[in-house]
């Protein structure tokens, strides 16, 4: 099984590593292209107003200057010689859950191999405060990761869709096992706003990540992690609300028929 290996994080990240020792676990034919540097919060951004330049590594191993997708769509289109049977992206450090997922690169470059047609899972590892830096702990993904991954890989995925894993802030030890469950949502905060000023006296501000309050609701993914479980949850390309297509072409045909 050909697997590919890609974050936001960065292609030096701590995180990456993790997964390349879970993935192998998996196979021995493991192939990396991950941003050169930290891309979050990138969501499914491609870069188009300057070129992508992509540095090797290693045998099998590339960086490139752009975002998880240009990652993604590089090593497919221009760096494997075939495409890969699964791509894993992750682990990243910190939460992809709920409505996050729509900024989460992580998520994005799973998003990209689900769009060309190939099984793809991403992971992110939960952490208990801010500030901690490359001190994350990635203990539950290290010790979890496999046993996660060998169902999902072994199952034949939905086209169109793809799987996104959080593994809890917790010793692996105390981890109580895996739920499926849907995706959350945040009741909207999108954390603090740092304001300060530059050492040449202008404005800046820096987007913060705590202080995003959630009401965890049954059968979520933020309420399994809050209650020590793995949480796996199946996403959709497909973002179309079915429930509301009568009532929109319902108010078109009377708004039409009145003019």
């Amino acid at each position: 099984m050909r697997i590919l290996l890609t974050n936001d994080d960065g292609y030096h990240a701590s995180g990456m590593a993790v997964l390349e020792a879970i993935a192998r676990q998996l196979s021995d034919d493991i192939w990396i292209c991950a941003p050169a540097e930290e891309q979050s919060g990138a969501g499914h951004s491609l870069t188009l107003s300057r070129p992508v330049r992509v540095r090797e590594h290693g045998e099998r191993r590339w960086s490139c200057t752009g975002t998880p997708t240009d990652s993604v769509m590089i090593a497919m289109g221009k760096l494997m010689p075939d495409k890969p049977d699964l791509i894993l992206s992750g682990v990243n450090r910190g939460a992809n859950l709920g409505d996050d997922i729509t900024y989460s690169g992580t998520v994005s470059a799973a998003i990209e191999g689900a769009l060309a047609g190939i099984p793809a899972i991403a992971l992110s590892q939960v952490y208990a405060r801010e500030g901690m830096g490359d001190a994350v702990p990635f203990e539950a993904a290290e010790a979890w990761g496999a046993k996660v991954l060998r169902p999902l890989v072994a199952m034949a995925m939905t086209p169109r869709t793809l799987i996104n894993v959080n593994f809890p802030a917790i010793p692996a030890e105390a981890v109580k096992g895996i739920r499926v469950v849907r995706q959350g949502f945040h009741d909207y905060s999108r954390g603090s706003i740092v304001e300060g000023t530059d050492p040449r006296g202008y404005r800046y501000y820096w987007f913060g990540l705590h202080g995003i309050e959630h009401s965890p609701g049954h059968d979520t993914d933020l309420e399994a992690i809050d209650d020590g479980y793995i949480a796996v949850t199946p996403l959709q390309l497909d973002l179309t609300h079915d429930a509301s297509l009568a009532a929109l072409r319902g108010a078109y045909a009377a708004g039409l028929a009145s003019d």
